[in-house]
């Protein structure tokens, strides 16, 4: 399916669905994972959650699922160590997934308490991110354009992760894209480091870490104490706290 693309580990495609889009509040209720092998095996798994809490009106509109069909299933802090270790040693894909699909993903792991399986090796590669490059529309507009396909299972997290894979694949073949994770990874994240999975903080030129949104954009993080000390007390993803407090203790530099 990734046949224009070279693997040198494998590469997980995956997709959320939630109960909403705040990833540090928000909880998923599906998880649908696609690996590809170097060797051209892939394999596929699609697993639903309770969520613990109410499923919104809104959000049931858009993938169809209700309270009452996870009523029955395993919260998502039962298998997050086992989600964890399937994700260890591979590269991450998806379509907004370096948005949200990991943020939210890395918010349940720390919920639960799991070691995160993602670390400096990691490449992060969005079809989304490259879409919106070159065509800036969404999932089914992009499958349709790239694969000339209808996106009949949009808003299923297993068919939007096989589309999402499909789209990507054809994105690397039709704007004759470099094959390696590495060069991707690096067009992805426009060059950015990934400090924390919500995207808050990155690296500057001179290798120092800088806020990545709002007034202090670009600014060094460790020139303003005060302000690291109100995100710890506020309302941001697990991560970037637990990033801001490494910066703070001097353990991230």
């Amino acid at each position: 399916m990734l046949s224009n693309l070279t693997l040198l580990r494998p590469l997980i495609f995956f997709d959320t669905e939630t109960t909403g889009v705040d990833t540090s509040k928000d909880r998923i209720i599906e998880l649908s994972t696609t690996k590809f092998f170097p060797d051209g095996k892939k394999e596929v798994k699609t697993k639903r959650f309770n969520p613990t809490i109410p499923i919104p009106p809104e959000a049931s509109a858009v993938h169809g699922i209700l309270d009452i069909d996870v009523a029955d299933e395993p919260p998502f802090a039962l298998s997050a160590g086992n989600i964890s270790k399937y994700f260890i040693g591979c590269d991450v894909g998806g379509f907004n997934s370096t948005r949200f699909d990991v943020p939210i993903l890395v918010e349940e792991f720390l919920r639960a308490g799991v070691a995160l399986p993602f670390d400096e090796d990691t490449k992060f590669v969005d079809a989304l991110k490259i879409y919106h490059m070159m065509e800036k529309r969404d999932l089914t507009a992009a499958y349709k354009f790239y694969c000339d396909k209808d996106h009949t299972g949009a808003h299923g997290a297993e068919a939007d992760v096989h589309a999402s894979a499909e789209v990507f694949n054809a994105q690397i073949k039709r704007y004759n894209l470099v094959t390696s994770l590495d060069a991707l990874h690096e067009l992805c994240n426009e060059g950015k480091v990934v400090i924390d999975y919500g995207g808050k903080f990155t690296r500057n030129q001179f290798g120092h870490i800088v806020f990545n949104f709002g007034k202090n954009i670009d600014k060094k993080a460790l020139d303003d104490t005060d302000y690291l000390a109100w995100m710890l007390k506020n309302d941001f993803p697990l991560h970037t706290k637990l990033c801001i407090k490494k910066i703070l203790s001097c353990e991230l530099r």
